[in-house]
């Protein structure tokens, strides 16, 4: 029994120890809780492009901020474990809170009590939000009395302004705007065709093997340009005494013809040709590795009769009598909403990059111009998911950069002109926005000759290079504000007299060196020339 009892008053004793234990622990984590300081916001760092990640999707918003909370306790104890001295004084955070604007045109004031107008913005414009308040604006109305007399009545009104940041036209700028001109979402300002549109950040890749280079300086290049010996002698020899330093390589051109041979072409089309321009790629492409030359395999995407040929089911056709449309050139378009075609350009493009290629270059990446859109009721685009051709085109370049980024490869895409300064899609299925959030570069076909009399007040724009890239670009340059990671601007120029313009001018070297001094005055440094005959003597003369 006394055995019992010792044993028993030695198991309540341990027991009373470990409740004693376990009671300071809890009173000593208590009380670390209740002593430390909630670390406030302001010493957390946050990007310009994590807080662009937030405003574009407002509803992580909570989340975001909780996470860097928790990131920096983190950082915190582990600096503590290690006993590790930090010297860094804690960093301001600056939540930023983007809006954008939701007039066609919005005016932005040097103050809100009745200040003057000293700028506009076009409609979907990202500004940054630094303040917020109710502004009384008086008015004064003179009111007739009974007795014929007049008496000044003043009524006042509360409006609601918003004080904000943006950048326009290279320039950081400030003012004041209206609070109803604003809205918290990009997708609630842009077009109905536009609000299926994915505008979820996509950071830009920058690969160890493939370094990202910001001047390449390119020239377009032909099947059979590439085909000749001589040829490319003479062109590699021209980047030796000019500025290029990038060929932009036909690989499936706009026939739908292909450079070198595939299995790509052996799959989607069940046959491979007997001759291909280049036999031994391998060999072609340590040329150009060996002159240092950047190296951009164009493939043209939805205009391929080779492919319509194989696969008719596929092209777009007439509601009226089911036959093929065609443009002027008489070329059959496929249409873009099919995935086996994406498939298909993809394979053709990995194989590409495989071999070396720096940069994958889409061009074609639209559907058929169709007067704005005016001509979609009188065609059949097979459009079986009932997409909108912006929403189709993004999902293509989507499925491209899924697909190739593995491969260190770098994809961009050519858009028309114009696109830079339209908020639609122009009935293309290329908004500005849409193409440059999902590729690494995009390339405005900025060619002078392309631009109608009369287009940003120039009589002529052929006969302005200087003035029609400075303005065309500009304005793409202004959109790319609009988005986190938006693509390097690199545009084409162009290289060709267009005799067919009304007014026209002769090109030569004067006329190309006025296209880049425009892109230079913007900030950019490269640019791809276009000369359809290949002929790039006018660079030197």
């Amino acid at each position: 029994m006394n055995k019992q009892k010792k044993f028993m008053t030695g198991i309540l004793g341990a027991i009373a120890v470990y409740i004693a234990v376990i009671t300071a622990t809890a009173d000593i984590t208590r009380g670390i809780g209740l002593e430390e300081k909630q670390p406030p916001s302001e010493n957390v760092q946050v990007s310009s492009n994590e807080a662009d990640t937030t405003n574009l999707k407002a509803e992580q918003e909570h989340s975001l901020e909780g996470y860097n909370t928790s990131l920096e306790k983190v950082e915190n104890a582990s600096a503590e474990s290690n006993n590790t001295e930090i010297t860094s004084q804690p960093t301001e955070v600056k939540t930023i809170n983007y809006s954008f604007t939701n007039k066609q045109k919005s005016n932005i004031f040097d103050n809100p009590n009745n200040g003057k107008v000293m700028d506009t913005l076009i409609k979907a414009t990202r500004v940054e939000v630094e303040e917020e308040k109710d502004v009384e604006n008086q008015k004064q109305t003179k009111v007739k009395k009974a007795d014929g007399t007049f008496e000044i009545k003043v009524t006042g009104q509360i409006n609601k302004w918003a004080k904000i940041k943006y950048q326009k036209n290279l320039k950081n700028k400030e003012g004041w705007i209206k609070a109803e001109n604003l809205n918290k979402e990009f997708n609630s300002v842009i077009s109905a065709d536009l609000k299926n549109i994915d505008f979820s950040p996509v950071e830009k890749p920058n690969f160890t093997e493939n370094p990202k280079k910001t001047n390449v300086r390119g020239i377009y290049l032909t099947v059979y340009s590439a085909a000749s010996d001589k040829k490319m002698d003479e062109l590699i020899a021209l980047t030796k005494r000019t500025p290029i330093n990038a060929f932009v390589i036909d690989v499936k051109d706009d026939s739908g013809h292909l450079l070198f041979k595939t299995d790509a072409e052996k799959t989607y089309l069940g046959e491979n040709k007997k001759y291909y321009p280049i036999a031994d790629m391998e060999k072609f492409m340590k040329k150009l590795k060996d002159n240092n030359i950047y190296t951009i395999a164009r493939i043209v995407s939805f205009k391929d009769p080779r492919y319509a040929k194989k696969n008719p089911d596929k092209a777009i056709i007439k509601r009226a009598d089911g036959t093929p449309y065609t443009n002027s050139d008489g070329v059959i378009w496929v249409s873009a909403h099919d995935r086996n075609l994406w498939k298909y350009n993809i394979d053709v493009a990995k194989e590409a990059a495989k071999l070396g290629f720096n940069e994958i270059q889409f061009d074609y990446v639209r559907f058929p111009a169709s007067n704005g859109g005016k001509l979609d009721k009188q065609l059949d685009y097979r459009n079986v998911k009932s997409e909108t051709k912006p929403e189709t085109i993004q999902k293509y370049l989507k499925y491209a950069r899924k697909e190739l980024q593995p491969l260190g490869v770098y994809i961009s895409a050519d858009v028309y002109g114009q696109v830079g300064s339209s908020a639609d899609d122009m009935g293309l299925g290329q908004h500005w926005e849409t193409v440059s959030n999902e590729v690494d570069i995009i390339s405005p076909m900025a060619y002078p000759s392309h631009y109608g009399n009369g287009v940003y007040g120039l009589s002529v724009p052929d006969a302005n290079p200087y003035a029609t890239i400075y303005r065309s670009t500009i304005d793409g340059v202004n959109r790319n504000n609009n988005i986190t990671y938006p693509a390097n601007v690199r545009p084409w120029l162009q290289a060709f007299t267009a005799k067919w313009v009304k007014g026209y001018i002769p090109y030569g070297k004067k006329e190309i060196d006025a296209q880049v001094k425009a892109l230079k005055d913007l900030g950019i440094n490269e640019y791809l020339l276009w000369s359809p005959s290949n002929r790039y003597g006018i660079v030197e003369k």
